[in-house]
């Protein structure tokens, strides 16, 4: 069983409040990839709204609800009985990890999740993301910015199946919705899960 309490240690490293009833929703919703509106009620009785909208701006969990497509901007955040949220994989490793050690380690949960995924470079794949949280502006960055990337760090040949393994993971998602900056950016956009680039 996952253990909120090393959790609300290291979610306290970045999140001011709500971290004890988040850390136990988390703890449970790490155990199968998702939590339902219900099942949260029961974990923290009150701030269910506060809590959750929390987890959905950090994308520690996700509405499995969609108006149009699977990306994060498209999820239905809808706060009320039989909605169903979702936790990205490498969400899944992060909080496991922090079960563990009391600390949150995004560099430890990139790998282990590309490892996971038989992904043969996974060592390398914390370089590749710190790399592209530091290239991003408001959390997004261009599919050019993705490629120059993994140039840099010799995986060039490998731009497509990693873009399509950082969408699996979790560590990104499509930003359709920034369709202005695509243009002007003459590329696709997406959003980096925030929970990975914490100070």
């Amino acid at each position: 069983m996952i253990e909120p309490e090393p959790i609300r240690k290291a979610l306290s490293s970045f999140l001011d409040s709500f971290t004890a009833p988040l850390a136990r929703v988390l703890a449970f919703a790490a155990e199968t990839g998702q939590v339902s509106y219900d099942e949260v009620e029961k974990l923290v009785e009150d701030e269910v709204e506060e809590i959750m909208l929390s987890g959905n701006n950090w994308r520690l969990l996700v509405p499995a609800r969609t108006s149009k497509s699977i990306e994060w901007e498209d999820r239905v955040l809808l706060l009320e009985s039989g909605e169903i949220y979702e936790m990205p994989h490498v969400v899944q490793y992060l909080v496991r990890e922090a079960s563990r050690t009391g600390q949150w380690e995004p560099a430890k949960a990139v790998a282990e999740v590309f490892k996971a995924m038989g992904e043969p470079e996974w060592a390398r794949m914390p370089q590749l993301v710190e790399l592209l949280g530091r290239q991003a502006k408001a959390n997004r960055i261009s599919a050019l910015q993705v490629k120059e990337a993994c140039q840099e760090l010799g995986l060039g040949e490998r731009v497509d199946p990693l873009i399509a393994e950082l969408k699996g993971s979790g560590i990104m998602s499509p930003s359709l919705g920034s369709l202005t900056e695509a243009v002007q950016r003459r590329a696709p956009i997406y959003e980096l899960n925030p929970s990975l680039f914490v100070k």
